[in-house]
């Protein structure tokens, strides 16, 4: 059973802080009734009030672990606890930190250490890529790869596939793969380049949207634009029709 769609909230970040309910009603009323959450921690209670109001669950939500200081660490796990989140995914780790195996690897050990931590608050750890891990390249195998093959096993991964093919891989090879260890794609489209305001609704660019979604069936997909230079609200909504129609 193909789970409901998911949107990054990234996407809509300017409406949100113009109108944090009014937004997620918005969403809500495209047919989305899972949001990804962002930027959340100091503002948990408001932003699980407004997913309530508007009858939607949050199954995950980004927060940087790695850089935050001890005390920052427990404050996002209460935060993701009072927003409902069940996998709680660090979006960013230092591009200077993926050049080597050795560096790599402690990326890896660093993450899977947080993970019983993280389960004892009742949450899943994940990681998110950009491009850069894949471009970098160590033994022939993206630092991605690398770094995936050291993570422990209750650690998982939020495949974004459109930065996967920037960085020069092909995302659904990643995919089969790495098999049931990506539990989420980040589904997004656009001409393939580094530039976030080339980035349009799912199914208008150059990404093998079918061939994704088809090749993890059982991941959540995400849609996400990071930039869009249209109505962004239009490009969620087409988003969310044409994957519809592309899972069916």
């Amino acid at each position: 059973m193909t789970q409901p769609l998911s949107v990054q909230l990234y996407t809509v970040r300017d409406a949100l802080s113009a109108d944090l309910p009014g937004t997620l009603q918005r969403i809500a009323s495209i047919g989305y009734t899972n949001v990804e959450a962002f930027g959340f921690v100091d503002r948990a209670e408001e932003l699980r009030d407004a997913l309530a109001a508007a009858g939607l669950q949050v199954p995950s939500g980004h927060a940087r672990l790695l850089d935050a200081a001890e005390q920052d660490l427990e404050r996002i796990f209460h935060a993701s606890v009072t927003v409902g989140l069940g996998t709680l995914i660090d979006p960013h780790i230092d591009e200077a930190r993926w050049t080597t195996r050795e560096d790599v690897e402690a990326i890896a050990r660093e993450l899977s250490a947080l993970a019983p931590r993280a389960a004892d608050h009742g949450l899943v750890l994940g990681y998110h890529n950009h491009a850069f891990e894949f471009s970098n390249r160590i033994d022939g195998v993206s630092a991605y790869e690398v770094f995936a093959d050291a993570l422990s096993d209750d650690v998982v991964l939020e495949l974004d596939t459109y930065w996967a093919k920037v960085g020069g891989d092909d995302p659904v090879a990643v995919l089969q793969r790495l098999g049931d260890k990506v539990q989420f794609l980040h589904v997004k489209d656009g001409d393939g380049s580094h530039d976030d305001k080339r980035q349009v609704a799912v199914g208008n660019g150059v990404m093998p949207i079918r061939d994704i979604v088809a090749a993890a069936p059982d991941a959540l997909h995400v849609v996400e634009l990071d930039d869009h230079e249209g109505d962004v609200f239009q490009a969620v909504a087409d988003s969310y029709t044409f994957l519809e129609g592309a899972r069916a």
